[in-house]
């Protein structure tokens, strides 16, 4: 088969060596004394750090050293066991809970000032009547314009304690007037359900980005609203979803399956193995049910699609996802950091492995997975290699494999080249931005629009599309603009959606001409609806 080569793989497989991480549910039977008693090796480290800081002739920050040894000693180990140094465990922590504490706005540092993209629903801001358009330009007594702050010291200068106040200057730029506002800090969630709408008359859509501690919350919320619409079926949508805590994954798994159906079992060190069993409560048993997973779907995202895919439910669709099939427990180091290790290995209801070989280091796993778009494997599913050692059969009899990730039931091909590359300038923001500089030049003109009418009625024109080519070409992006000029329109419509409403409705007009759902409606004969029903619904 012909090579193919794609862009962007290198920025993917960095973002997934750091954004790919599992929270582990398993304890220590060690106690703490056992565990951290006094051993020569210990000794050599320690008394080394000693001599460096209280005899080596030039002043040196003992702390970066030991950050540095923590680093090195886990590169020796796995690619998922990690060290969160002090001043980033806040960021993981508030990621990984689902919520933060805030002003609710979403922001844009437009030339160099805060520019308000929209804000959080009954969040602090919104209750205030901040609008889209609006420029912070100090909060309390800190200046915010005029210096290009990076967005993570804006963000910090915005957070506070729950329920602090901080004053802002606004300027509104659609009134020429400035204002002072005062708000209280509130917790602001942090959504992992991205997007939930019907599909169809009888099909919700639920997408999930990662598996925080609010994740299992949420898609209940969403589900029941879906329900109450008249879903009967789901398409669960896990594309690009790196993973996040395994008990949540495990709840989730159990919404689908019958009670005492097995949703994974670990083994740790001992060879001790724990099962997790469904339990009654699934409230969506014995309905159909696709999900959907791509090459950067993993860890919590491939237990939920291996155990519906052992246990003969539902549809797993797309391509093979990552293959994370480790457990990882976050340990405290004392002093505000902290070590998240490896401590198991989980298994498939059959007992695959999904995990993906780890033995030549970090630098060769993440290139196997850029690798992946150079050997074939992303266009025909016969590309993918997998010995027969690592073959296993589900109860009724389909044929599934282990050694790296999940292969689907149904395989979707990825884009060519091109066509990635749209989706990339979509999927990493850009015409997100081109969409807010063209809001900012007059909001005016989508005053009028009320969200059914935005969706049934606006299209993209010409003017605007040639104003987004204009704006690609400045800024170096090369791509053929007028193969893709419906899509690259749609994905513009989709833009200006978000920002103006919501990112539920952006996700509904992109699914338009998503081919995975599109696979999905296929596989769905008594319910296919022709392209306006699709888009529309709901």
């Amino acid at each position: 088969m012909k090579k193919n080569y794609y862009i962007w793989p290198t920025i993917i497989a960095l973002a997934l060596s750091l954004g790919i991480f599992v929270g582990g549910k398993l304890h220590f039977n060690d106690t703490p004394e056992k565990l951290f008693t006094t051993n020569s090796k210990k000794d050599k480290l320690n008394r080394l750090i000693d001599y460096i800081d209280y005899e080596y002739v030039d002043e040196i920050n003992t702390d970066s050293i030991v950050d540095i040894t923590v680093n090195n000693i886990l590169d020796k180990l796995d690619p998922h066991s990690v060290y969160i140094p002090k001043s980033e465990m806040r960021r993981v922590a508030e990621n990984m809970k689902g919520d933060f504490v805030g002003i609710g706005i979403n922001f844009y540092m437009y030339k160099d000032t805060i520019t308000v993209i929209r804000t959080v629903e009954k969040g602090p801001s919104f209750l205030k009547g901040i609008k889209p358009g609006d420029r912070i330009l100090m909060a309390g007594n800190d200046t915010l314009y005029g210096k290009r702050l990076p967005s993570e010291v804006i963000v910090e200068r915005l957070k506070g304690q729950n329920g602090s106040s901080v004053e802002l200057k606004v300027y509104r730029k659609s009134e020429n007037k400035m204002f002072r506002v005062n708000l209280k800090r509130d917790r602001i969630p942090i959504k992992s359900v991205q997007a939930y709408y019907m599909l169809t008359p009888e099909m919700g859509y639920i997408k999930i980005n990662r598996f925080a501690e609010s994740t299992y919350k949420e898609f209940n919320m969403a589900l029941r609203i879906l329900q109450r619409q008249g879903a009967k079926k789901l398409a669960l949508d896990l594309r690009d979803n790196p993973g996040g805590y395994l008990g949540i994954a495990e709840q989730l798994a159990d919404e689908f399956l019958q009670d005492g159906k097995l949703i994974l079992y670990t083994k740790n060190k001992k060879g001790e193995i724990e099962k997790t069993f469904a339990t009654k409560k699934g409230s969506f048993e014995n309905k159909p049910v696709y999900v959907l997973i791509n090459e950067r779907s993993a860890s919590a995202s491939e237990i939920i699609a291996g155990a519906l895919q052992d246990n003969d439910i539902g549809t797993i669709i797309g391509r093979r996802s990552f293959g994370k099939g480790l457990v990882q427990r976050e340990m405290e180091l004392g002093d505000g950091s902290a070590v998240r290790l490896t401590v198991s290995r989980y298994y498939t209801p059959t007992g695959r492995s999904i995990q993906k070989t780890y033995k030549n280091g970090s630098k060769d796993y993440y290139q196997k997975f850029t690798d992946r778009y150079h050997n074939g494997e992303l266009i025909s599913v016969d590309s993918i290699k997998v010995a027969d050692s690592l073959k296993f059969t589900t109860p009724n009899g389909k044929v599934v494999y282990g050694g790296g990730g999940i292969i689907p039931d149904i395989f979707v091909p990825i884009g060519s080249n091109e066509e990635e590359a749209v989706e990339s300038l979509e999927s990493l923001g850009f015409m997100s931005r081109f969409i807010f500089e063209h809001l900012e030049e007059d909001r005016t003109r989508y005053s009028n629009y009320t969200e059914a009418e935005f969706v049934q009625d606006f299209r993209v024109d010409d003017i605007v599309f040639e104003r987004f080519v204009d704006y690609a070409i400045d800024r170096n992006i090369k791509i053929n603009f007028y193969d893709f000029e419906d899509k690259i329109k749609l994905y513009l419509k989709g833009a200006l959606a978000e920002q103006l409403f919501t990112s539920n409705l952006n996700a509904r007009i992109k699914g338009s001409s998503d081919k995975m759902l599109q696979k999905v409606l296929e596989l769905d004969k008594p319910t296919i609806q022709s392209k306006e029903k699709i888009e529309f619904s709901n």
